[in-house]
């Protein structure tokens, strides 16, 4: 496996005001070049995984561990760590948006030196990471990029998978994602931008979706809000909806239920971010949020650790989602 990390902006390219000296950047997982899959070429479909969060930072185990999982699929995978906000100050409005379509086009124009040359690109988002999935998903023809030579590369992905994801702005969404996407003062209009259900065309690429029924924290309508839209404009798609499981079971394997611990690079931004509120460098941030980021952080006395006892019954059906979205995607 070849494994490295690119920034996907130059330094004069990114300027959100809360990063805290964080560049947007992808983690790939590659196969070695004299790997032989059976099938003689080379070049193998693409997967970039973008995480969750809540858009105030992006969870490990929605990072690695589904890029390797795909990588054993035989894809090439990437993570993207895209722009959040764990202080919930500066709203991040279209700047994920505008790191996902980034990163499909940084991707695409080193395809050659990646091994996906000519081969399919697929994104895969949990939760608020299925938020960007979708908004990408509806709006690529909107996101211009700043750079001509990355402008001219399509950003429009071949397919979206989208785990248990955030997709409405309206009753059904997850309110504190939409917060720290657009502000507490944002208008109608902005809410409505992203509302992805409300912004499928006739170009949207095919979608895969899942979610359980129980999920604690994002309403099931917000797939089928998505799946009807989908369905009105005739874009194939997949759509899951499983009787029972939690709210973030990434992939669902032994691994991820035994409580899986692997890389942290995707909570690069939120460590730099809460380092800077403690040593009172934060960007407008309340001391209410400072003093609850410092707790949860820097707790001076930590809780317990809590004894995890995982319901390895979800391997039965949730567990089957990956596989479900290989042959998904061999279809495409």
């Amino acid at each position: 496996m070849k494994k490295f990390r690119e920034n996907i902006w130059k330094d004069d390219e990114y300027s959100y005001e809360a990063a805290y000296g964080f560049i947007p950047n992808i983690h790939a997982y590659l196969h070695d070049e004299d790997e032989n899959d059976g099938s003689g070429d080379k070049n193998r479909d693409c997967m970039l995984v973008i995480p969750g969060g809540g858009y105030c930072m992006c969870c490990q185990h929605e990072g690695e561990l589904p890029a390797k999982v795909f990588y054993e699929q035989g894809m090439n995978t990437f993570v993207l760590t895209y722009t959040t906000d764990i202080t919930m100050s500066v709203p991040l409005k279209k700047q994920p948006l505008n790191d996902i379509s980034r990163a499909v086009r940084f991707i695409r124009k080193n395809a050659k030196e990646y091994g996906v040359e000519g081969k399919k690109l697929i994104i895969c988002g949990f939760s608020a990471g299925g938020h960007v999935c979708g908004s990408l998903a509806v709006h690529f023809d909107d996101v211009k990029d700043p750079d001509p030579e990355y402008d001219c590369i399509s950003n429009r992905p071949d397919g979206a998978i989208l785990s248990y994801p955030v997709l409405t702005s309206g009753k059904f969404t997850h309110e504190y994602s939409i917060l720290a996407l657009v502000g507490a003062d944002a208008g109608q209009d902005e809410k409505d931008y992203f509302s992805c259900e409300k912004h499928v065309t006739v170009n949207t690429p095919p979608c895969f979706l899942w979610q359980t029924v129980t999920d604690g924290l994002v309403p099931i309508e917000n797939t089928y809000l998505f799946a009807q839209a989908l369905l009105e404009k005739k874009i194939p798609f997949a759509h899951y909806a499983f009787p029972s499981g939690f709210h973030g079971l990434t992939v669902c394997n032994e691994e991820s239920l035994n409580g899986w611990k692997g890389e942290d690079y995707c909570m690069e931004q939120v460590m730099l971010a809460v380092n800077a509120v403690k040593d009172g460098k934060g960007v407008r941030v309340s001391e209410k949020r400072r003093a609850e980021l410092i707790e949860q952080f820097f707790p001076k006395n930590p809780a317990p650790a809590f004894e995890w006892k995982p319901d390895m019954s979800l391997l039965e059906d949730v567990g089957c989602w990956t596989k479900l979205a290989k042959v998904w995607m061999e279809r495409l």
